[in-house]
């Protein structure tokens, strides 16, 4: 169970998740690719000295699975930071919880909403995402980068604080 649904308050239900954009794991595979293309020749090498009487081949081969290793590991720790991000508007507030070992969450009421803005680059407009900066009434304004579909998110926030301000009203 995710931790906003685990969360949530008598009479509120989830209408909106994202997270963060897959951009986020360009970086860990471009250098898992690094140390994998590393590895792999090295590890191919050894399988085919085998036969040699030199003996570099176990150290070759011990080598060349370290560095496949390091590159499972960023692929991994790419992919659980990208996971470790929930971001959902709700029928009552805005809930973002990012971190896994360490983690920093953030709750707004729709009530106390002031803005939301959504930032994004040429190459975020094409690929969908960009930083989301939401800010409170009396409050600090509290950015999120590599949001996917922030301008979704953004509308979403608008459509449920403009939702509670006609039932109020």
């Amino acid at each position: 169970m995710s931790y906003v649904e685990s969360n949530l308050i008598p009479g509120e239900q989830v209408l909106y998740k994202t997270g963060l954009h897959w951009v986020v794991l360009v970086w860990p595979v471009f250098f898992a690719a690094f140390f994998g293309l590393g590895g792999l020749p090295l590890l191919l090498g050894s399988i085919f000295s085998i036969g040699d009487k030199s003996g570099s081949a176990g150290g070759m081969a011990v080598f060349a699975l370290s560095l496949l290793a390091v590159a499972g590991l960023l692929i991994f720790l790419g992919y659980l930071s990208r996971k470790a991000t929930e971001m959902a508007v709700t029928n009552k507030r805005i809930v973002i919880k990012t971190g896994l070992l360490s983690r920093r969450t953030f709750e707004l009421l729709l009530s106390k909403v002031e803005s939301i803005g959504v930032e994004e680059g040429m190459l975020g407009r094409m690929l969908g995402y960009g930083s989301v900066v939401v800010r409170g009434t009396g409050g600090t304004p509290e950015p999120f980068k590599n949001v996917a579909h922030p301008l979704e998110f953004r509308r979403q926030v608008q459509q449920r604080v403009e939702e509670r301000e006609q039932k109020s009203a």
